[in-house]
């Protein structure tokens, strides 16, 4: 086998290319010679500040969660996959016996491992190893880009779980970003017959549009959206402070609100007084559990474009430069890193 180059963060800023030993295959457990691997806005987030949310980058780390690749060895048990296979990745791996994980949501295991959370290595090397069951076998139909976007893909499919997305449902979604375009093409097949797609960037918007958006509106300076719509429900997805009070004074009474984008700031004010006078759900996501196979049925199916999403891609040499290419050019939505190819 080739040698096994990492992306590795050392600190903020400091983004290193290193030789790792290729792993061994646990028991149960397949290895995987990467294909694609999506950039995050989770690995911005350590890669600009060290952290995100509570998780803190305080080791060298290997980024990277939105992975594809072909099984290349077997380790000792495995009867669910074969060297081949060309497989999504589920980057979080649970414990599987505590209390979260017996309930079914195994998303909320305290114990999980999970792509690219410090000290969890994550997927910008050129092989890992992963649990069997966390490797889902995918069609020639589906490309590697795609098969790697099956990850922010069930993140929008698990907030239209969530927010009770149904037929004839009419939908606001904060955020044109890679998140929000995936929850957007999820709340179209779930049903949704209206849906409005706010942003500040109008090449997001744009793309919006071509992936499925009946409407959209640009925020920037705009105080009020309640007097120009209103919805069922409002899937929360840029993560900017006010984005959530401005998204839930829309909704109709007895409507929905998800949280999805993770804000900055720790807390943040929530208009109670709307949320009662119109009994409101709010709710909070957290990953998502028990969507690979959906996920990956629909975009075989041809519901979904994922590939319509990725904007370029790169060498493993060139991680960087995909950390930061959202930053420098306002068309970037979804940068791709392709570890074993030069």
């Amino acid at each position: 086998m080739m040698p096994n180059k990492a992306a590795v963060l050392y600190a903020v800023h400091d983004l290193r290319i290193e030789q790792r030993p290729i792993p061994d295959p646990a028991p149960g457990e397949v290895l995987v010679e990467m294909r694609s691997v999506g950039v995050c806005g989770s690995d911005v987030h350590y890669y600009n500040e060290g952290r995100i949310g509570s998780f803190v980058l305080d080791s060298p780390t290997i980024m990277g969660h939105e992975s594809s690749g072909v099984v290349v060895g077997l380790g000792e048990g495995v009867d669910t996959l074969q060297v081949g296979d060309r497989i999504a990745l589920e980057p979080g791996v649970p414990c599987g016996t505590c209390m979260q994980c017996r309930s079914g949501r195994y998303n909320l295991c305290p114990y999980v491992k999970f792509f690219a959370s410090p000290p969890v290595d994550g997927a910008f090397v050129q092989y890992l190893t992963i649990n069997q069951h966390f490797a889902y076998p995918v069609p020639d139909t589906i490309s590697d880009d795609a098969a790697a976007l099956m990850e922010p893909f069930s993140v929008g499919i698990w907030a239209c779980r969530k927010a009770g997305v149904s037929a004839g449902a009419s939908v606001l979604i904060a955020g044109a970003g890679p998140i929000g375009v995936m929850a957007l093409q999820a709340a179209r097949v779930f049903g949704a017959t209206d849906v409005v797609v706010t942003d500040t960037n109008t090449y997001r918007l744009e793309r919006a549009i071509s992936l499925g958006a009946d409407r959209v509106i640009d925020v920037s300076g705009e105080d009020d959206l309640s007097t120009q719509l209103t919805a069922d429900i409002f899937i929360e997805c840029s993560g900017a402070p006010h984005a959530l009070t401005q998204g839930m004074k829309c909704l109709s009474p007895a409507g929905v609100a998800v949280a999805v984008g993770m804000a900055s700031a720790d807390d943040l004010l929530v208009p109670m007084a709307v949320m009662q006078s119109k009994e409101l759900t709010l709710t909070g996501t957290f990953r998502y559990a028990n969507t690979y196979p959906i996920a990956i049925s629909l975009a075989a199916a041809g519901r979904v474009d994922l590939d319509a999403c990725v904007t370029g891609h790169y060498s493993l040499e060139e991680t960087e430069a995909a950390f930061m290419a959202s930053k420098s050019d306002p068309t970037v939505l979804k940068s791709v890193v392709r570890p074993n190819e030069v």
